[in-house]
């Protein structure tokens, strides 16, 4: 059965909905996650503690722990921006060590918070994307939806043909094996050599540890692509930009149609508005075809 983001565009006024989907919708995690509140009596509806698939509706009073939840059932898409994050930020709401936050240049929102789909390491820049959708958060996020990751990855040094077949094939780490499925020479100048990558899962660090095993330095790594949502070249480093109700509609038709973006698009920084192309996935190394800017 082709994977459906369920109610993530919400429900007529007047009709009821499940408890966790609305909390979901609201913010306040994933479905999953609302799911372990409810089942260790955190939710209360009306004063009684919450079952697990029970349904409400505005007139209910659902508390989560101390907050009350107001909510309303209404045909409102979720927020949705995405985000150029610079090197030199961290993807975390406080850090102990008073490093700068994505989340300091967000804009601010009076009901719920945005949650980050999918994080970047400190010295990692590129592609982020928030919402106020925990069931969208953790349809594009979730390892079983294997939703792909692009990446634009320099190095110093070059790779030899037999370890980019290996990076392909699947490679043992430390948290178990890991692969590309897609790995294209983009060419360079000197002992800096630009990389294409292509993973299906959201591990820590993974792309510099696939180049790390092989004794490849990262000295640079962006992110251009999350699913079909790529980094518009127009968005510098530490902008927003939110997406219109058109693009936010064209990210849930196509999770709702499995979500199998192709990892043969040929200019990775597409716009929101001319989203990748669907089929796919042809795992393949090529030869260098000259430098690109990034």
């Amino acid at each position: 059965m082709t994977p459906r983001v369920a109610g993530v565009q919400g429900a007529t006024a007047g009709q009821s909905q499940k408890l966790q989907k609305v909390l979901a919708q609201a913010g306040l995690g994933s479905r999953r996650e609302m799911e372990e509140l409810i089942r260790g009596g955190k939710v209360l509806v009306n004063g009684a503690a919450a079952s697990l698939g029970m349904r409400v509706n505005p007139d209910d009073l659902v508390k989560v722990g101390r907050r009350q939840l107001r909510f309303k059932l209404s045909p409102r898409l979720p927020r949705v921006i995405i985000y150029h994050k610079p090197e030199g930020e961290i993807v975390s709401r406080s850090d102990p060590e008073g490093r700068p936050s994505v989340y300091d240049r967000l804009p601010v929102i009076r009901s719920g918070k945005w949650l980050a789909i999918g994080r970047l390491d400190f010295n990692t820049c590129g592609l982020l994307i928030f919402t106020t959708s925990g069931e969208l958060a953790n349809r594009l996020t979730h390892p079983r939806f294997e939703v792909e990751r692009e990446y634009a990855v320099r190095i110093m040094g070059e790779l030899e043909e037999e370890q980019g077949r290996k990076m392909l094939a699947g490679v043992e780490l430390a948290d178990g094996v890991a692969r590309f499925d897609l790995l294209e020479s983009h060419g360079g100048r000197g002992r800096n050599q630009w990389y294409r990558a292509v993973v299906k899962e959201g591990r820590n660090r993974l792309v510099r540890r696939m180049f790390e095993h092989f004794g490849f330095t990262v000295s640079r790594l962006m992110r251009v692509r999350f699913g079909i949502v790529n980094l518009p070249p127009r968005l510098k480093r530490g902008q927003h930009l939110e997406l219109t109700e058109a693009q936010t509609r064209s990210v849930l038709d196509w999770l709702s149609s499995g979500g199998q973006a192709s990892a043969e698009t040929e200019e990775p920084e597409r716009t929101p508005e001319r989203p990748a192309r669907t089929g796919s996935t042809q795992a393949r190394t090529r030869k260098p075809s000259g430098p690109r800017r990034r």
